[in-house]
């Protein structure tokens, strides 16, 4: 459903068209085309990695990153359970076992004091997701991970621009993924990227994006892999949404601070916070959380925006209460009251980078008056 204020619209008034028109003018519209090489590199560059891989979107890096860190059959990967689903799926798909846990309530980032009392022989990574714009607490993964000799997958798709104690998020663990979808602060519409600073961990991922063809004899394979190539149109737009990348970030943080403001009053929400010790919110989306006393959930709240134009998303859906992964039976017996709970009283507000002042006025009047 198209909304008049919809829950994303991109910005595309830069190089965006130009870039374009150079791929058409040239024929380079494949997977073969410059601005990929490009695109890996700057977008590598920005997040302080050696190494950049484009896919053809963020489920795929996750695919890719599992598979060349050789997770499969017995292993074990933790994650948080207030997650997209391509964070388990990619796991499950391998052989491998997701091992859940429950997110911070203010946050809504993995509680990473739960992480070590999860790790057995078995486990094999810590899936790091940073969540709405807030970057994981990464210190105390890193020691875990350390101590127990674990890989870490940082799945960074959310805070493309964003720092971790003045840090890259992107930069830790052995392979970081992003997604570049078109709420993305870089999109490309659909798309994807490894970055790693081990160089054959990223040969690896590069070659199973590319279908693990032999270099020295194509269309002759040793294993299995997928086709996850970007296009030279996709990393056009790329590199032209990265060259913006600081400015579209602060656009972020004022709409963020500008919401908050106009928000302040409604004693029925909970707000997102507006930094913690390490980071400053980056607001990649703007989420609420209605409270306990007020008497309809998440859903009806979308449903009363909906029927006044306005575009919003629910919250994730926690994996253990997935009912694919319980027809499988996994995370049985699990809870995770946080995660449950935002789940069902969590949703986002129109956040899009093209959202203009009058619209989040509107948006908010509207809120208050549903709320009433």
């Amino acid at each position: 459903m198209i909304f008049p204020i919809p829950v994303n619209q991109p910005l595309l008034n830069g190089d965006e068209k130009n870039f374009l028109t150079e791929c058409i003018d040239s024929g380079w519209i494949s997977s073969e085309g410059p601005f990929v090489k490009q695109f890996e590199e700057q977008f590598a560059a920005r997040v302080g990695r050696r190494y950049g891989i484009a896919v053809s979107n963020g489920s795929a890096a996750l695919e890719v990153a599992i598979a060349a860190l050789e997770i499969g059959q017995g292993d074990e990967v933790i994650l948080p359970t207030f997650t997209i689903i391509s964070c388990a799926a990619a796991i499950v798909r391998a052989g491998a076992t997701p091992i859940v846990i429950d997110c911070d309530p203010e946050t809504w980032n993995m509680d990473t004091r739960q992480i070590e009392q999860h790790i057995t022989k078995n486990t094999k990574a810590i899936m790091v997701v940073h969540i709405y714009g807030f970057p994981v607490d990464m210190n105390p993964v890193m020691a875990l991970a350390e101590k127990y000799g674990l890989h870490i997958i940082e799945d960074a798709a959310e805070v493309i621009g964003q720092t971790y104690h003045g840090r890259p998020c992107g930069s830790f663990g052995n392979v970081s993924t992003f997604s570049f979808y078109s709420n993305k602060h870089v999109t490309t519409g659909e798309g994807g990227m490894l970055v790693t600073d081990d160089a054959a961990l990223a040969e690896r991922c590069q070659s199973l994006r590319n279908l693990c063809f032999l270099p020295e004899q194509r269309f002759v394979h040793e294993e299995l892999g997928w086709n996850f190539r970007m296009t030279n149109l996709q990393a056009a737009l790329g590199v032209a949404q990265l060259k913006r990348l600081d400015e579209l970030i602060v656009r972020k943080r004022q709409m963020g601070q500008y919401y908050s403001e106009l928000l302040a009053d409604v004693t029925e929400i909970q707000l997102p916070l507006p930094y913690t010790a390490y980071s400053d919110n980056i607001y990649w989306v703007y989420g609420i959380v209605l409270k306990q006393h007020v008497s309809f959930d998440a859903k009806e709240a979308m449903r009363r925006l909906a029927q006044k134009n306005i575009g919003t998303r629910p919250f994730f859906w926690p994996m253990h209460e997935q009912p694919v992964f319980q027809k499988m039976g996994l995370c049985e017996g699990i809870s995770c009251p946080n995660a449950e709970y935002i789940a069902r009283r969590g949703f986002y507000l129109p956040s899009g980078l093209a959202l203009t002042k009058h619209q989040m006025e509107q948006v908010v009047l509207t809120l208050k008056e549903i709320l009433r």
